[in-house]
């Protein structure tokens, strides 16, 4: 489904394996970098209560009240949350129902496995603190991450990593080594003590390639899955995107809800003048990204690589190796967009510089001086006086990317002078936000209020936002309906009995019944945001005043858009979902445990599902997926004395006498449809348990409904 981001006053389109091995132990070098002392299992303070003040690294407070009230000022306002997609959030999830749950929560190691100096970072505290508050709540924690390229050893063997986690978080974490172990000794493990760490995910092909069958294993008895793991958010993993396939309920923890949030607020230009600063380089692999902040920014600070892309299409002289020619073109368009608003570009004027034959040399040169064999690493003054002057009366800045122009040399000069200058503005009232390890390392060796910035990890999840590309693992977690439906502006008697379909497509089945039924409401949800757009239209011109559709995805919605229906949910019908022949795990998804629970607990009494398909594998899979999750609240109706009812069990005929898009197409084709009809019964079995003969049955629902009614009016 498109995701529609209205940000910065528009409106932009978001378009096998084991566990096994043995490494050497680094315990050494973790515990250095941790603030606390670590202790052994019998020393460990664990259960402080989280009604008090957590103490993190570094002296950094952080309360539950705290975190739940950030999380409540950054999601609560209805203009943020139509800016992103909605997902649901721990703070959503009631603290009393994740006691005794298996919960994996999937940490960043970026954030938790770091060194001394990050660990006074609000990051670090509500990453930790996302732990600590399930394992307070009575849930069963089940680590899991990756630490390849998290600027930790990749051999750090599992015991190290636990060890290191225990003393950051205070918890006894015990850790399984291989996918086996895992499988085996899980319960086992879980009943012994609240949180274990499983391996090293960045060892499995099956993480990578998001392998479904590595992917079921993980989420193996997990009941919620929490993604903690922001910066991860841009790749598709078996551990953000894959596992959520198989847990009841997927949900970001409270620092990925903080960074999504600030995210989100960093390109919303509700502040004047806003300034990009943008640092790094690859310019032709953010051509979409700086477009768009081009097109809204009131100014653009190139720091890093990228200047000379812009300063080489602005006909200026600059070394010819810095420069990628197949970028020239998507410069000089992004220069021409800021002409045409009238915006300014700053690129730095000069360099301090280094040649490799003088390696004690550091040379101030201006930009169009440096000569073969010089390579810029840092600003010059007279570029950092440029910048200041331009950003002396900013309101809100967003600084993305390294300022450095060389890694090989460690010349901090530049970025601190601008660390220093952003943390003044903000005690002028300016925002800063700050995305990247390099920038908020920066500002972590350079402020003594690091809180003070909005710091985002991940750099490369902002330029990939920013270009429009749907993340897949945001995607991925449940979306919470972001507010509460108005039912009086969508039908004219809210009261009336209701009828959902879900995955109602281009409405034809829905738009038909509510034509013929006007003493019931009709709903339909659907994920494809385009057809549901078409059914509204449709809506519109008929004049329906009981028929209405909602662009959702129905598994994770169902129960927080019709609980709060001031009728009764007398039918909900689920026809034809589209299987996968390529992958046949996936042909289910429609058809989740959570969604089949939510019907059970929301369909009235004597109440009925409809499903049908032209799969007959599809259609045995759902009936055998309703009666397994419908805690026992659902029937079969399969009177075999019922004419209607064909062999197989199947329904020979739609009952409704109203068929939707797909039922006709099959029908046209002469091809045969699977159907069944499942009642929610009283606390007595319907008196006949069957569905009306052929000759008792009428076209009009109505009656259909009211046959229903006297039907449990018998009971």
């Amino acid at each position: 489904m498109s995701l529609v981001l209205n940000i910065l006053h528009g409106t932009f389109i978001l378009h096998n394996s084991s566990f096994c091995g043995h490494h050497s132990e680094s315990l050494t070098w973790l515990r250095h970098r941790s603030c606390f002392s670590y202790q052994n299992s019998t020393g460990f303070q664990v259960g402080r209560g989280l009604q008090s003040y957590f103490q993190g690294s570094c002296g950094v407070r952080y309360s539950e009240e705290k975190c739940l009230a950030i999380s409540k000022a950054k999601f609560s306002d209805g203009r943020k949350l139509d800016a992103i997609p909605p997902i649901q959030t721990l703070k959503d999830c009631p603290r009393e129902e994740l006691s005794g749950k298996v919960v994996m929560v999937r940490f960043d190691s970026n954030i938790l496995l770091r060194e001394a100096l990050y660990l006074k970072s609000p990051s670090v505290n509500r990453a930790a603190f996302t732990i600590k508050y399930l394992y307070e709540a009575g849930a069963k924690v089940i680590l899991a991450s990756d630490w390849a390229g998290s600027g930790t050893p990749v051999h750090l063997s599992e015991k190290s990593v636990a060890d290191y986690l225990s003393s950051i978080l205070q918890l006894k974490v015990i850790p399984v080594n291989s996918v086996s172990a895992y499988m085996q000794s899980k319960a086992k493990a879980l009943e012994e003590t609240e949180v274990i760490l499983i391996e090293n995910l960045s060892k499995f092909g099956g993480e990578l390639s998001n392998c479904s069958v590595f992917a079921k294993k993980l989420a193996s008895e997990v009941d919620i899955f929490v993604n903690d793991a922001f910066s991860q958010s841009h790749k598709n993993l078996a551990s953000n995107v894959g596992v959520t396939r198989f847990c009841c309920s997927s949900v970001a923890g409270f620092h990925f809800e903080e960074n999504l949030s600030q995210l989100i607020e960093a390109t919303k230009t509700d502040k004047y003048p806003y300034f990009a600063i943008i640092g790094g380089g690859h310019l032709i692999d953010k051509v979409s990204s700086l477009h768009f902040l081009a097109s809204k920014c009131d100014g653009l600070v190139f720091v890093g690589m990228m200047a000379f892309q812009i300063m080489h299409a602005s006909g200026l002289t600059v070394p010819l190796n810095l420069v990628d020619p197949r970028a020239t073109e998507d410069s000089l368009k992004i220069i021409q967009l800021a002409n045409r608003r009238s915006i300014p570009i700053v690129c730095p004027k000069d360099f301090w510089c280094i040649n490799d034959h003088l390696p004690k040399r550091l040379d101030l040169i201006p930009v169009n001086g440096i000569m073969d064999g010089w390579a810029p690493v840092d600003l010059g003054p007279v570029s950092l006086g440029e910048i200041f002057s331009l950003l002396s009366k900013a309101k809100k800045i967003l600084w993305i990317g390294q300022l450095q122009f060389r890694s090989t040399r460690e010349n901090n000069h530049g970025t601190s002078k601008l660390v220093m200058m952003l943390e003044q503005l903000i005690q002028n009232g300016c925002d800063v936000t700050v995305v990247g390890s390099a920038a908020s390392k920066a500002i972590m060796k350079t402020t003594r209020s690091p809180s003070a910035f909005n710091i985002v990890e991940g750099t490369s999840i902002i330029w990939e936002f920013l270009r429009g590309r749907k993340l897949p693992g945001l995607s991925a977690l449940d979306r919470a309906y972001p507010f509460k439906v108005d039912w009086d502006s969508i039908f004219s008697d809210p009261a009336q009995p209701l009828v959902v379909d879900i995955g109602s497509g281009n409405g034809l089945f829905l738009l038909g019944m509510a034509t013929r039924s006007k003493d019931l409401n009709f709903l339909g949800l659907d994920i494809n945001e385009k057809l549901v757009r078409r059914c509204l239209d449709s809506v519109h011109r008929s004049g329906l005043i009981n028929g209405y559709f909602i662009a959702t995805n129905a598994t994770s919605t169902f129960r927080s858009i019709v609980s709060s229906y001031q009728g009764k949910l007398v039918l909900v019908s689920i026809q034809c979902p589209n299987p996968d022949f390529n992958k046949p795990e996936h042909r289910w998804r429609m058809l989740q445990r959570s969604l089949i629970e939510a019907i059970a607990d929301l369909l009235t009494t004597g109440g009925k599902v409809f499903l049908q398909s032209d799969i007959e594998a599809v259609a045995v899979r759902m009936k055998q997926q309703f009666m397994m999750y419908g805690k026992g609240k659902l029937a079969v109706l399969d009177d075999e004395d019922d004419p209607n009812i064909g062999q197989g069990g199947w329904l020979k005929e739609n009952p409704f006498g109203v068929r939707s898009d797909w039922e006709q197409h099959v029908f046209n084709r002469g091809a045969p449809m699977y159907r069944l009809m499942i009642t929610k019964p009283g606390i007595l079995p319907l008196q006949p348990n069957r569905l009306l003969r052929t000759s008792d049955r009428l076209p009009n629902l109505n009656l259909w409904m009211r046959t229903c009614n006297l039907q449990r009016s018998i009971i």
